[in-house]
């Protein structure tokens, strides 16, 4: 497999992670560079375990994986971006903030944007490719583009104000809807 070709297969699995942060940067729920280290640094984590894990975890347990992996995807996403929109919509501001940096979000954030990298990586097992070039090459590119997303997401945000935390959570809540809708049609 080319360098190109893993390339174009981590920047498509790193849109998912590019989005989330943008919506997360435009709500200014991850302001500072702690915060966009941590996310970039996790999404790029997952990113870079999940495609391993799926190259080992081989044909029976994918059976069982794809069944739901696209719900729970789904399910996390929505109940983020439900959270983003209601405090978004609060006009007292004092919706509780939900910082996609932090404890179990960013864990849920984690595993809903890579867990397609779940069946990437069982792809690349059965068409007999080494599995850690290309995992460090999708782990380095999404954690680019998070970081990337935080930096755009932060612009979009300071001009935009309140309203962008409610397309910020519109946007999570399509991302996962356009995944469960693949899997469904699939």
């Amino acid at each position: 497999m080319s360098f190109l070709e893993i390339l174009l297969i981590a920047l498509s699995m790193a849109m998912d992670a590019f989005a989330v942060c943008l919506g997360a940067g435009t709500a200014g729920r991850a302001n500072g560079p702690r915060s966009a280290f941590r996310l970039a640094f996790h999404f790029g984590l997952f990113q870079f375990l999940l495609p391993l894990v799926g190259w080992l975890a081989g044909v029976t347990v994918e059976r069982y994986i794809a069944v739901y992996d696209h719900w729970i995807a789904f399910g996390l996403l929505a109940f983020v971006g439900g959270r983003m929109i209601g405090s978004g919509l609060d006009p007292n501001g004092e919706h509780e903030r939900l910082d996609p940096s932090r404890g179990w979000t960013l864990v849920m954030l984690s595993i809903a944007v890579s867990i397609d990298a779940l069946a990437v990586g069982l792809s690349l097992g059965l068409i007999g490719v080494a599995i850690w070039y290309p995992a460090i090459v999708i782990g380095l590119v999404t954690g680019l583009m998070s970081w990337l997303g935080l930096r755009l997401g932060g612009g979009l945000g300071k001009r935009f104000g309140k309203s962008m935390e409610v397309i910020g959570g519109l946007v999570l809540i399509g991302i996962g809807l356009r995944i469960l809708v693949s899997h469904l049609l699939n």
